[in-house]
């Protein structure tokens, strides 16, 4: 039976022209070394946004650069989704910033807020708009400036994360073999959250708390073990539902937060490395923005092909985690 499919037909990125190397954040006086970073991060560098660089400028430039890659303009779009913990305001939402940037005066647009996991919950979610008929396209955008709430003197923070915005286009589609995985667009979602777990992640600061924007705070840790050892049932669960195993991905595109987390998870999977996309030592932490902007990466260089079975995860603060699995 023909069923209708969120096919992926653009996508696009953007990243502040600022960069950031660990030698620089060491030299401005950050207790750490390059090294330091790199054994335990992985990361070398991060862009920072400067202040005109708000996450709607991001993130409008990103979704630009989704449309010119499907050849679709704003008028093309009756839904808008913005994964970020870093809204320009409290409200109005991200979204609708970037939908009145882009001139688009129709449909919906609202923010979408699951941390690191938020793209991967902004894709499930407008994969059930496209298929159930309540938008024919969509924007799905990550997009942060996480440089905004760090603590410049914590040093285990501070030296993890970097400002980007990622986009893709999703449109609905029948599928010409009859919902089976072959299809091409999202074949399958599991998302997952545990409020549990707040304080090893999360924000000291909120409107609704101490009326102030806070600082990101976190157990670096407890956060490296609950992601290596809890987060691969999303992914079991994605398998069992598509009826596919690690070996038949073409990509994994995991959240960006940091190498060794990545490589662990991939080997926990049986996952093989060299089908592992990596960003994190150019872009470090982007929070929503770093699956998207990874994708943008493999497709730009030629890795990432129609037909590619490609899956993505993350995980963020909360704990929220979630995996989707997509025939590109």
């Amino acid at each position: 039976m023909a069923q209708e499919r969120s096919v992926v037909v653009g996508c696009g990125a953007y990243l502040p022209e600022t960069i950031v190397t660990n030698t620089q954040l060491a030299e401005r006086g950050v207790e750490t070394s390059d090294e330091w970073i790199i054994q335990r991060t992985g990361i070398r560098q991060r862009h920072i946004a400067q202040a005109h660089e708000t996450t709607s400028v991001l993130g409008t430039r990103a979704a630009q650069a989704a449309l010119a890659d499907a050849g679709l303009s704003p008028a093309d779009i009756d839904l808008v989704i913005c994964a970020t913990s870093t809204p320009d305001h409290t409200f109005p939402s991200t979204a609708t910033q970037i939908q009145a940037a882009l001139g688009i005066e129709g449909g919906f647009a609202f923010d979408l807020q699951a941390v690191c996991a938020g793209f991967v919950y902004a894709v499930a979610t407008a994969d059930r708009y496209l298929r159930t008929g309540g938008a024919k396209r969509a924007l799905v955008i990550g997009a942060e400036t996480f440089s905004r709430i760090l603590d410049w003197e914590d040093r285990t923070t501070c030296v993890l994360f970097g400002d980007g915005a990622g986009a893709i286009v999703l449109e609905a589609r029948e599928s010409p073999d009859q919902g089976t995985r072959a299809d091409r667009g999202v074949l399958a979602s599991c998302l997952r959250s545990d409020g549990r777990h707040r304080a090893k992640l999360y924000v000291d600061g909120g409107p609704g708390s101490t009326g102030t924007t806070g600082k990101l705070r976190m157990e670096g840790r407890e956060v490296f073990r609950f992601a290596v050892g809890s987060v691969t049932d999303v992914i079991e669960e994605v398998f069992r539902a598509t009826g596919t195993t690690a070996e038949d991905l073409s990509w994994f595109v995991p959240h960006q937060a940091n190498r060794r987390i990545i490589e662990a998870s991939a080997d926990k999977l049986g996952i093989a490395r060299e089908k592992v996309v990596l960003t994190v030592d150019r872009h470090g932490n982007t929070s929503a923005a770093s699956i998207p902007l990874a994708l943008n990466a493999a497709r730009r260089d030629g890795r990432i092909r129609e037909g590619d079975l490609v899956m993505i995860e993350a995980i963020g603060g909360g704990f929220t985690w979630g995996a989707a699995l997509i025939r590109w």
